[in-house]
């Protein structure tokens, strides 16, 4: 069967006519639309479906024409739509993560102004040593033992008014599901 009379063949719709075009120039549509791809799996859906489009435009092909030129033309414009609908979707994706990340950063930004102003009222609660101690620990960075030193205190009293700031804060924190962690360590 040559050409044309596959061409012919293949506009009145036989399949037989339409599994020779395949055979013909399946291996190179691959192979063109692969320099263009660098994915064979893709180049594969993108040439399948040239075929299936030149199978639903056969009455549109010109009867004393070969189809080489109309499917390299059709497996080349299904590579560009597919490129277009990548970027769109990429572009989809990357507003949608980035949204979901501004989400994020505001709930994290309202739940972490509620746990400072919750710990700035236990703070105010606090007697006045245990208020004193536990700045100078968590906000100054003095070790126990020096801020015995400068209160002229025992590290056991340091100690000891650290322990009620804590117990205070964890209660204070109680209904809260993350304690925060940095005023528990030393």
């Amino acid at each position: 069967m040559g050409e044309i009379d596959a061409v012919r063949a293949l506009r009145e719709g036989d399949k037989k006519a339409f599994q020779y075009f395949f055979n013909s120039y399946y291996d190179r549509l691959m192979a063109y639309i692969t320099t263009f791809t660098h994915n064979s799996t893709q180049s594969e859906d993108i040439v399948q479906q040239a075929f299936i489009d030149l199978w639903k435009d056969r009455v549109k092909l010109h009867p004393n024409k070969s189809p080489k030129n109309y499917l390299y033309s059709i497996a080349y414009h299904r590579y560009i739509d597919s490129v277009h609908k990548s970027k769109r979707r990429e572009r989809l994706l990357d507003e949608l993560w980035e949204k979901s990340l501004r989400d994020r950063i505001q709930a994290d930004n309202e739940v972490l102004e509620k746990r400072v102003e919750r710990i700035k009222a236990i703070m105010q609660s606090l007697p006045p040593r245990c208020k004193e101690i536990i700045y100078l620990n968590k906000v100054e960075g003095l070790r126990y033992k020096d801020i015995a030193d400068k209160l002229q205190i025992s590290t056991k009293t340091v100690e000891s008014q650290m322990r009620i700031a804590f117990k205070k804060i964890r209660e204070g924190f109680k209904d809260f599901h993350l304690v925060l962690t940095l005023f528990f360590s030393n």
